[in-house]
């Protein structure tokens, strides 16, 4: 059976640490994995602007021993997609040359699209309701600053969008528990939220909502922002700047976490308005290890589905 990562909800507890001790693995030494995917060609269709997820799976691919294909949906050079091919079509075609698609776009309804027409895997790489494989990245930068994700607790201060998704759909499958901080205007996802909170109740663990950075940063052990304006809602910036004015990451906020407490920012991040230059630079910032840890996540996602590591 094709396995894909359309969200985390693909993923059961035990799946998504197999992801994350194989990250683990593959970031102590390479070398052990240089030719996991060797003879593989893996395709890469971007809808939206890129810096990290591009680089990292390019460059990943590459030590993997295969062959990336960075496909763009728009301009004079892009994939018939962008001029009205259906999904149904392009993940029959691309079945045929290529062994996965990873995909960066705006629509969930692509990545299942492609998923339910293709016959290989698929990798959500960022939509407007998903950010999966920066969640696992940020899985294993956590048990690397805190030795274990369980127990932990995660403190999302912003707007309930993509990533905010993710992690609390991370948290039950890690053992920790989330906050979701953020304005009652910009809630996370009902969906979402209700799935999270069933999957918390059967691992022990919670899911909560917060409208108060100031109390809800109280004692965690993870304090996560991101850009207040997301791709795609530039004409709303007036208005998402305004709503959040009082959910920047500042040192005020991160001493009442307390010493123990790590900062997350997924990037790219728009200093003064989300998180300071002092958070952003400081000795809890554990931002470039999550860049970073992208690349090890990724490369061992791919080989779980690719079959060049087994699950169990």
């Amino acid at each position: 059976m094709t396995r894909h990562l359309r969200s985390l909800l693909d993923l059961s507890p035990a799946d998504t640490m197999r992801v994350v001790d194989l990250a683990v693995e593959i970031k102590a030494d390479p070398s052990s994995c240089a030719t996991a995917l060797s003879g593989k060609s893996i395709a890469m269709i971007f809808a939206k602007q890129s810096t990290r997820t591009r680089i990292s799976f390019e460059v990943g691919i590459s030590q993997l021993g295969a062959q990336s294909l960075a496909l763009s949906t728009s301009g004079g050079s892009g994939m018939q997609m962008g001029r009205g091919e259906t999904i149904h079509d392009t993940a029959k075609v691309l079945s045929r040359y290529v062994h996965a698609i990873v995909i960066r776009t705006f629509g969930q309804d692509h990545v299942d699209g492609l998923a339910e027409h293709g016959s290989i895997p698929i990798i959500n790489a960022l939509t407007d309701m998903y950010h999966p494989c920066q969640a696992l990245a940020d899985l294993q930068t956590i048990r690397e600053h805190h030795g274990t994700t369980k127990g932990k607790r995660l403190v999302w201060v912003g707007a309930g969008n993509n990533v905010a998704h993710s992690l609390m759909l991370a948290g039950p499958r890690a053992g920790m528990d989330v906050v979701c901080c953020c304005p009652r205007s910009l809630p996370p996802n009902a969906f979402v939220l209700d799935q999270a909170r069933a999957d918390a109740a059967a691992a022990g663990t919670k899911i909560e909502l917060s409208h108060d950075p100031h109390a809800a940063v109280v004692g965690a052990d993870v304090i996560y922002s991101d850009t207040w304006v997301s791709m795609g809602e530039e004409d709303e910036a007036a208005r998402l700047l305004q709503l959040l004015a009082d959910f920047e990451v500042d040192e005020a906020l991160m001493t009442r976490a307390g010493k123990q407490a790590i900062f997350m920012h997924c990037l790219p991040a728009h200093r003064g308005e989300e998180v300071t230059d002092e958070v952003m630079d400081g000795p809890q910032s554990v931002v470039f290890d999550q860049a970073e840890n992208r690349l090890h996540a990724q490369k061992a996602l791919l080989m779980l589905l690719l079959g060049a590591r087994p699950w169990s």
